[in-house]
């Protein structure tokens, strides 16, 4: 039996769509191993958001073929699409395949023969057509961690912001019908699978693509809260000016729909998301994070923040800071703008020195450990709902409550992918919540 080894960079999009690969490996007989044991095939699937695409491409290829110099090695995913002939150029690597070709590889590749050893110059063979073909949408979940699972409902996107990549590697918004996502979801409930993040590249924007009348996101989000089997469920990534008040409220009356929200910002000033061809002024996202915290006080909410964007003065960079100081959210996601070819924003004047893009993502990064501990400390003697996950580290066992505050406690095989009430106790060195092995006895054994 011929053994395969897979490794995923960047967003929880990639993990689905490495799942759904893995399964046509499956039906082709072959093993999955993990990625650091010798295997014959290896297959990379990469991120252009984040920076150095190409130095973790290579990274990861080198320590493939540590693990067997003679394995065939695919590469995919948005980088793929972006730079094939730079990433064929990787020495070892075998295949480059496109954003539609990843899913038909064993249609359009004959044998997985390596030809390209890492001493070789020879590029290796792309199948990448151009982003404008890419037009059916391809259903993907994660799968293998009962705890979680990632199911992909949309795909692509239409819209422009200045620095993004994104419609260039996925092209345009397309969504899976409503009727493939219920069944998708009830069979993540059959493998016992306890949570569902619902994912996508624009999660709001679901229904393009679909006949008229198929329905929007708030109708997947309906659909999901009837599927039986599945005790919660989690909305990724969602632009603030697609999140609406009927999904808030839903939400907050839902019994398996979490208490959390993640809502791009990317800048707290008017200017600058002008500048950056986003879809809403932050009063708007203001008026969002109100409403959640309205309907839910407890609920967490996450915040996707871009900093030295060229244009950005220090005086709009101190705006974005008082602003999101000032905003009652948990926790950030900080980015450093980088220039990327192909973009809008490449061309545009006043870049930011690097530098200062660094200073002011470590001061935004302070900025997020705050708010994250101010949230946490909140619940400090209460009980709430814990998922507990397989991860172990140092004799402890983790897990996420209904509102995504991580939870530790020493390791028990008997609450391992089960919801259990606990008490939250103290905030550990590690910036998590500390459960005593007391509260988890007697919570969870009686």
């Amino acid at each position: 039996m011929k053994r395969v080894g897979f490794y995923t960079l960047g967003c929880k999009l990639n993990f689905s769509e490495t799942s759904a690969i893995g399964r046509q490996f499956d039906d082709q007989g072959y093993l999955r191993v993990p990625f650091h044991e010798a295997a014959d095939v290896y297959l990379i699937n990469t991120c252009s958001v984040t920076d150095n695409a190409d130095k973790k491409c290579r990274k990861v290829v080198r320590q493939a073929l540590k693990a067997n110099p003679q394995a065939f090695v695919i590469i995919v995913g948005c980088y793929a699409q972006l730079k094939p002939q730079e990433i064929a150029s990787i020495p070892g690597v075998d295949l480059v395949l496109g954003a539609a070709e990843k899913f038909r590889m064993f249609e359009v590749v004959d044998e997985f023969v390596k030809r390209n050893q890492p001493a070789d110059k020879v590029p290796a063979q792309v199948i990448a057509g151009e982003i404008g073909q890419v037009n059916t949408f391809v259903p993907a979940y994660s799968q293998g961690e009962r705890t979680r699972s990632f199911l992909k409902v949309q795909d692509g996107c239409d819209y422009k912001c200045s620095f993004c990549t994104i419609p260039l590697a996925r092209g345009h918004s397309r969504s899976d019908t409503l009727e493939n996502v219920v069944a998708n979801a009830k069979r993540l409930a059959a493998e016992g699978v306890k949570e569902i993040v619902l994912t996508g590249v624009n999660l709001g924007d679901y229904g393009k693509g679909l006949e008229p009348g198929s329905g929007d996101f708030f109708d997947v989000v309906k659909a999901m809260d009837q599927v039986e089997g599945i005790d919660r469920f989690r909305i990724s990534s969602i632009e603030p000016n697609l999140l609406t008040d009927e999904i808030i409220a839903f939400v907050a009356q839902s019994q398996r729909f979490m208490p959390h929200f993640h809502i791009p910002l990317q800048s707290g000033n008017n200017d600058m998301l002008s500048i950056m061809r986003r879809r809403y002024r932050r009063e708007l996202y203001a008026e969002r994070v109100a409403a959640i915290k309205r309907h839910m006080p407890h609920a967490c909410i996450g915040v996707d923040v871009i900093v030295g964007h060229p244009g950005e003065t220090e005086a709009r960079f101190r705006d974005t800071f008082d602003f999101i100081n000032g905003l009652d959210v948990s926790y950030l996601h900080v980015f450093t703008y980088s220039e990327r070819p192909n973009t809008h924003a490449i061309s545009l004047p006043d870049a930011v020195p690097v530098h200062v893009r660094n200073t002011r993502n470590e001061m935004l990064r302070i900025l997020s450990e705050k708010k994250k501990h101010h949230f946490y400390t909140q619940f400090q003697g209460q009980t709430r709902l814990v998922l507990w996950e397989e991860e172990v580290s140092g004799g402890h066992l983790f897990g996420f409550t209904d509102n995504y505050i991580k939870v530790t406690a020493p390791y028990d095989p008997l609450i391992v992918n089960e919801v259990r009430p606990a008490t939250m106790v103290q905030i550990d060195a590690e910036g998590h919540m500390q459960v005593e092995s007391e509260e988890v006895l007697i919570s969870h054994h009686g």
